[in-house]
C-alpha cells in the first residue's frame, strides 16, 4: 500500500531532516572497528547495553565530547544515577539530549513520559519547555524519583514536571478521560516493554497531529533480531517495530541512538 505524503507543520519537517544527521552519525558508529581506550572516570556516562558504541569506546567518548551541552545539574543528577545499582536504566544522555532539542524545536508545551526512573530526560525536557510548560511524568517507583526531584528544584523547573506514581495506563487513560486527546506535543514511552503497543496507542490519540512519539530500546540489546519464544520484551518490541513501518498514521524515523529509538510523527 501506499505510504502518505508528509503532511506535518514546517518545524516538524525541519526537524526530520536534522535527524538525518544524526542517522548518519550513529549509522559511522554502528559500522566502525570499535577500539578499547581508558576513559577518565569523571567522563564516563553510562548508557543502555545495545549493539551501538561500547561505553569506553574512542570514537563515542569523542561524540560526547564534541555534543554533549549538558546544564549543570543535569550532570549532576547523571552522576547520582550513574552510582545508582540500576544506574544502567537511565536513557544515554545523547539520545535524552536529542528529545530536549526535539521538544523545543516543535514548541512543545505539553509532555508525556512514561518510564521516569531518577527523572535525567525529564528534567532535560523541562529545562526546554516554556515556563508554562509540563511534562506528565508517569512511573510506579517514587523512590527512584525521589533522587531526582531535588535537583528538579535546583533546576527551578520542579513545577513543570507533574509525577503520578501509578500504572502509566491508568494516568493515560484519565487524560483521555479529561478530554485531553489530541493536546500533547510529544511522548517519551521508556517502561515495561511488553505494554510497549498500548503505550504506543493511548499516546496516539493523545498526540496532536504534527507531534512526536519517541520509542526506546527498539534494539532490546540486538535481540529483536531474533526474539527467543521466552522473550516476551523482545517479542513485543519487534511486533511494534513491524507495526510502526506499516503504520500509515505516521511518518517514522528509527535511529541507531543509545538502545535504539524511533520517532513517529503523527500526520
Amino acid at each position: 500500500s501506499k505510504m502518505p505524503l508528509l503532511s506535518v507543520p514546517k518545524e516538524v519537517a525541519i526537524g526530520t531532516a536534522m535527524l538525518g544527521v544524526a542517522f548518519a552519525t550513529g549509522m559511522l558508529a554502528a559500522t566502525a572497528v570499535w577500539g578499547r581506550a581508558k576513559v577518565p572516570a569523571k567522563a564516563r556516562t553510562r548508557s543502555p547495553p545495545g549493539p551501538l558504541p561500547a561505553l569506553n569506546s574512542p570514537l563515542r567518548q569523542y561524540i560526547l565530547d564534541h555534543s554533549l551541552r549538558e546544564h549543570p545539574i543535569l550532570k549532576k543528577l547523571r552522576l547520582l544515577t550513574a552510582d545508582h545499582p540500576w544506574g544502567r536504566m537511565m536513557v544515554s544522555c545523547e539520545q535524552a539530549q536529542l528529545m530536549a532539542n526535539l521538544v523545543k524545536l516543535i514548541k512543545a508545551k505539553k509532555v508525556i513520559e512514561i518510564g521516569v526512573f531518577t527523572g535525567y530526560n525529564a528534567l532535560n525536557m523541562a529545562l526546554v519547555l516554556p515556563d508554562n510548560g509540563r511534562v506528565i511524568a508517569c512511573d510506579i517507583n517514587e523512590d527512584y524519583a525521589k533522587i531526582g526531584r531535588p535537583l528538579w528544584k535546583e533546576a527551578g523547573v520542579e513545577h513543570k514536571i507533574d509525577l503520578r506514581i501509578k500504572p502509566a495506563i491508568q494516568t493515560l487513560d484519565e487524560l483521555l478521560a479529561n478530554g485531553e486527546a489530541e493536546t500533547f506535543d510529544f511522548a517519551f514511552i521508556d517502561a515495561d516493554k511488553e505494554s510497549y503497543n498500548e503505550y504506543y496507542e493511548k499516546c496516539l490519540r493523545l498526540i496532536k497531529k504534527g507531534g512526536i512519539i519517541a520509542i526506546d530500546n527498539v534494539f532490546w540489546n540486538g535481540k529483536v533480531l531474533k526474539p527467543r519464544k521466552d522473550d516476551l520484551a523482545a517479542q513485543s518490541i519487534h511486533r511494534l517495530n513491524e507495526k510502526l513501518l506499516r503504520d500509515t498514521r505516521v511518518n517514522i524515523s528509527m535511529l541507531p541512538v543509545g538502545d535504539g529509538v524511533t520517532l513517529a510523527f503523527k500526520l
